[in-house]
């Protein structure tokens, strides 16, 4: 295990938000931390969504259905933004309250994003917050009525980079883990997701947040998801719109393919138009990706 340099203390609070729902601290001593000043800014804009920058202290916020069933699903929501800021309403509680509909407890994971100046090594700061988030959600999974082995993790833009880097290293144990819960998610979905670091394929905004401008040719190939796959990484259902300019559709391609390849079951949905960023509606189709996603999860047995 790689040796993790500890700093920001964050204080135990359970915060009660307008929605009633609970925002948690994910660590008590937050791991390959520097100590610096909190400066995080949560910003709503033109459009009423609420975009979050320079986050440094990690939170998940659980969002419970009501008249959650025993034994039912959860999923880890991780926004998207290039690993520059959280757009955490449109791909984090918006996306939370829909699933709650489906009767799935859903966790919005407010990450820690790439920042020399809060980390030692910001290359694995979201991992390590999207590894402690599925071990808190299972460390906790009898208080909020879920079966420990249908916690999924989900991922839009940059997010979807996170929950797919979580779906195919979650053997490598950043945190301290001393009950060996597993990290492995039960399934992904990955929104025009970030997959590859690759020059072909990649959003460089996110691989140089993330590894630097001057990333070395062995992190863009542990980083680039695709190739990462194995016959152990979990179900994904996929989708994303051809003509995304910001993320080529190729990524999510290649992640599929390369489930097949290890006979991992797999699902990709494209739209035609939608371009990138256009969470749960992509209002130039009548179809709802959302109802696809929820006819695999049945399919899967997830639901």
């Amino acid at each position: 295990m790689k040796k993790m340099a500890i700093g920001l203390l964050a204080p135990f609070i359970l915060q009660i938000t307008a929605n009633a729902q609970q925002e948690v601290p994910l660590y008590t001593t937050i791991p390959n931390s520097i100590p610096a000043e909190n400066i995080e800014k949560a910003v709503t804009g033109a459009d009423g969504l609420t975009r979050i920058s320079n986050v440094s202290v990690p939170t998940i916020t659980v969002y419970q259905p009501a008249g959650a069933k025993p034994n039912g699903p959860a999923v880890i929501i991780c926004p998207g933004g290039g690993y520059a800021i959280l757009a955490i309403g449109h791909e984090g509680v918006q996306v939370a309250e829909a699933l709650n509909e489906w009767g799935v407890t859903a966790f919005v994971l407010k990450y820690r994003l790439p920042d020399d100046r809060t980390m030692a090594d910001k290359s694995i700061g979201p991992l390590q917050d999207a590894e402690r988030a599925i071990q808190w959600v299972r460390e906790h999974a009898k208080d909020y009525h879920i079966d420990p082995r249908k916690i999924g993790i989900m991922g839009f833009s940059a997010g979807g980079h996170l929950a797919a880097t979580l779906s195919t290293h979650y053997g490598e144990t950043l945190i301290d883990n001393p009950k060996k819960i597993s990290l492995r998610p039960d399934f992904s979905v990955l929104v025009y997701p970030v997959i590859s670091f690759t020059d072909s394929l990649m959003h460089r905004g996110s691989r140089d947040r993330l590894l630097g401008k001057t990333s070395t040719p062995e992190a863009v190939k542990k980083y680039s998801n695709e190739l990462q796959v194995t016959k152990e990484t979990p179900p994904a259902f996929l989708v994303h719109a051809k003509d995304d300019k910001g993320v080529p559709w190729k990524n999510s391609q290649r992640y599929y393919e390369a489930l097949l390849q290890h006979k991992v079951k797999a699902r990709v949905f494209y739209y035609d138009k939608g371009g990138h960023g256009f969470g749960l509606h992509n209002k130039t189709s009548d179809v709802n990706w959302m109802n696809v996603l929820k006819e695999w999860m049945q399919q899967q047995g997830i639901l």
